[in-house]
């Protein structure tokens, strides 16, 4: 299944990524994007959590979201899709909604990356310190709602953040905490639109941009740094 990537990057770090275990919180729009890239480049072991169902308002966004999936919780239908793509890929499934009272839960299954794309911003705050606490890597989603241009998303150090309310939220904390170390994340030079209603606007391709990158970010990142 990887030979064309191994033409790309060389056996060698084939290898270094299949031995690789990564965390995706949050499996919406950008984490699903997120999964579906690591498993098909190489990813076979990964830790899925997340405990909502899929459900007809995510079919404009997700990658889960089909009328055959409706009602599943999505740990489960992202379980089935990983053995649809790479059948020897190990996959852990956490259906919890993650917590700063439940995250010691990572602490047992020896990851070397974790990926944050959940929406509240407690718990993005909680895996910040988990990461560190850990001395795995790391990688933060922003919003990626009520944006049109996904051409403005941009992988840089929290601090280096514009527009984004979360991005504010967390600089804010990363300044508090006294945290030195870069904090990666994906985030948007574009504006936020103003929308009406309490829903979060959103299309298809922003999200799904966000999750690439992502899932580039580590890929590459296990190759130049292990």
């Amino acid at each position: 299944m990887l030979e064309r990537l191994e033409q790309l990057i060389g056996k060698e770090n084939i290898d270094k990524i299949r031995s690789k275990k990564v965390a995706v919180i949050g499996l919406g729009g950008v984490g699903g994007y997120v999964v579906e890239n690591l498993v098909r480049n190489g990813i076979e072991h990964i830790v899925l959590i997340d405990h909502d169902t899929v459900d007809i308002s995510n079919k404009n966004r997700q990658l889960i979201a089909l009328d055959s999936t409706l009602g599943m919780k999505k740990v489960d239908a992202w379980r089935k899709r990983i053995e649809d793509i790479h059948s020897t890929c190990q996959v852990t499934t956490l259906d919890c909604f993650l917590t700063a009272d439940n995250i010691d839960i990572l602490d047992q299954y020896d990851l070397d990356y974790i990926v944050d794309a959940c929406d509240t911003i407690t718990t993005k705050k909680a895996l910040i310190k988990k990461s560190l606490e850990l001395g795995v890597g790391f990688i933060s989603c922003m919003g990626t709602g009520k944006r049109l241009d996904p051409s403005k998303l941009e992988i840089m150090d929290i601090r280096k953040t514009d527009y984004d309310p979360i991005a504010k939220h967390l600089r804010k904390f990363v300044r508090d905490e006294k945290i030195t170390q870069k904090i990666m994340v994906v985030s948007s030079h574009e504006a936020p639109l103003s929308t009406e209603g309490r829903t979060v606007a959103s299309t298809s391709f922003v999200p799904s941009s966000a999750g690439i990158l992502i899932a580039s970010y580590i890929i590459r990142q296990i190759i130049e740094n292990d």
